[in-house]
């Protein structure tokens, strides 16, 4: 199947879990809610983060201007489709049957539709839902998805009223959009696959209107139009969950944001990504909602750099060790922006650690209503970082970070600790790690770079860190 470039600007412009007793109805005062996730977007491709960045990233710097930036924040894992399980459910995603990689474009649902989720727990407090962009949680209940027949449960048995998207990642098969519980179009043609560095595919089923190149600004106008039609109805707060397919492979920037950038085709798609969020937020200037929206801009991992050159000298990750799939902080360590002009101080700055998981705990805090024991077993709230003026810190004091092998570390403090030699990831396998540790120890405030292995000098350290983390296992819960 053959797709041509163009310029796209220029041609097309039931809840599983009953949350409050006041079901259905929602304070007038309870804010918008919207959550981007970019998909593997590095903590320095923004240059509000990272001064040095070759993008031109004049919406997301926006948002750390008129709001308050994290430093220290983490993806449940290192890879896609955990971490977009914890953010959803506040729960880990190894305490599933995922342990290590991701789901495929053919994989059954993975969050059990009798669990509570972000989505269902707003929807039951009186919110309008919709879900816009890379699913990648599974569909159906069938060992292998038949695109053919209704994609129930997904999305919609999950909290979300509405959902527009594509099931996996854009470089996995089948390529299709999914309305709700059913296939756009079938995926009738057969795509070759191609792998030109950060230009890649895989080869296989594509529906005849998908166009890679298409898929960002058809999701921006999909995510756009919820905004506007909610604000037009204005009866009740909405949510919308974003997640973005970008700058995930492909990179398939359009014609106007190509050369954007000094990073090249990554660099252009990113900056692609940045007119996207300006979309959102114009909409929202548009219709005069700023004030009682929350809004957060993450990243479901670190960027993928294998792909983009040293020739640009641009850091997709800053200064952090490592990339996307890694223990190391490049893997997990992603930009975190909130803004909410009546509760967060603009152009301020966190050192709190915090997690996605803990979005679920934050929401829920927002609407004063406590989480059930057996829902978000893994959130802690950061609702107290995020007041203006606010002295107080998250609950929040350690972390447990997951490759994309399974390999867990944990963070406590300044002190972390990871279960391997090499990265846990693609950076550096067991067998070419030099080291003689079984595992390394970092002081994360003495060397964040991670290249001190203290294993052998802090024994009791280890120790500490281990114990802590098998507690955290066996509890099954960590909050």
């Amino acid at each position: 199947m053959h797709h041509t470039r163009r310029s796209f600007f220029k041609s097309a412009a039931t809840i599983p879990f009953l949350f409050s007793v006041r079901c259905g109805k929602a304070k007038p005062d309870l804010p918008n809610i919207i959550v981007i996730l970019a998909d593997d977007m590095g903590y320095g491709d923004l240059r509000c983060l990272n001064p040095k960045s070759k993008i031109p990233t004049p919406n997301m710097d926006r948002l750390a201007d008129e709001g308050i930036r994290f430093t220290d924040a983490h993806s449940g894992s290192a890879v896609c489709t955990p971490t977009r399980y914890g953010l959803l459910t506040g729960r880990y995603c190894w305490r599933t049957e995922l342990k290590q990689g991701v789901l495929w474009g053919y994989s059954p649902l993975l969050i059990d539709t009798k669990r509570l989720t972000l989505a269902s727990m707003l929807k039951s407090r009186g919110y309008r839902t919709a879900a816009v962009g890379k699913w990648h949680l599974g569909l159906g209940n069938e060992e292998k998805t038949d695109y053919s027949k209704s994609l129930s449960p997904g999305p919609n048995d999950l909290g979300f009223d509405m959902f527009f998207g594509i099931p996996a990642s854009l470089d996995m098969i089948p390529y299709l959009y999914v309305e709700n519980d059913h296939a756009v179009e079938q995926p009738t043609e057969t795509v070759k696959e191609v792998r030109q560095g950060g230009l890649f595919w895989r080869g296989g089923p594509i529906a005849p209107n998908f166009k890679f190149e298409e898929v960002l600004p058809t999701l921006t106008q999909k995510a756009v139009t919820f905004i506007k039609d909610c604000a037009e109805q204005n009866q009740q707060p909405f949510f919308l969950y974003f997640p973005l397919t970008a700058p995930h492979t492909p990179w398939v920037p359009v014609d106007d944001f190509r050369g954007k950038s000094q990073a090249g085709l990554y660099g252009d798609f990113v900056a692609q990504v940045d007119w996207t969020i300006g979309q959102v937020l114009n909409k929202l200037d548009e219709y005069n909602i700023v004030d009682n929206t929350l809004i957060i801009l993450t990243s479901d991992n670190g960027s993928d750099e294998r792909y983009i050159g040293e020739q640009y000298n641009h850091e997709a990750n800053y200064i952090y060790r490592g990339q996307k799939s890694d223990a190391w902080d490049g893997g997990h360590r992603v930009p975190f922006l909130v803004r909410w002009p009546e509760m967060v101080e603009t152009n301020s700055q966190s050192k709190q650690l915090v997690c996605l998981t803990d979005i679920m705990a934050t929401v829920a805090d927002i609407l004063d209503e406590p989480l059930p024991p057996d829902a978000g077993e893994d959130s802690i709230s950061f609702l107290p970082v995020l007041k203006k003026g606010a002295t107080g810190s998250s609950l929040r004091h350690s972390v447990v970070h997951h490759s994309v092998n399974g390999t867990f570390a944990i963070r406590d403090g300044e002190w972390k600790l990871i279960y391997c030699k090499g990265s846990g990831g693609w950076s550096l396998s067991e067998e070419k790690a030099s080291q003689e540790a079984p595992w390394q120890l970092y002081n994360m405030m003495d060397d964040i770079r991670e290249r001190k292995n203290l294993y052998h000098q802090k024994p009791e350290t280890v120790s500490r860190l281990d114990a802590l983390l098998q507690s955290l296992i066996s509890k099954g819960k960590s909050r």
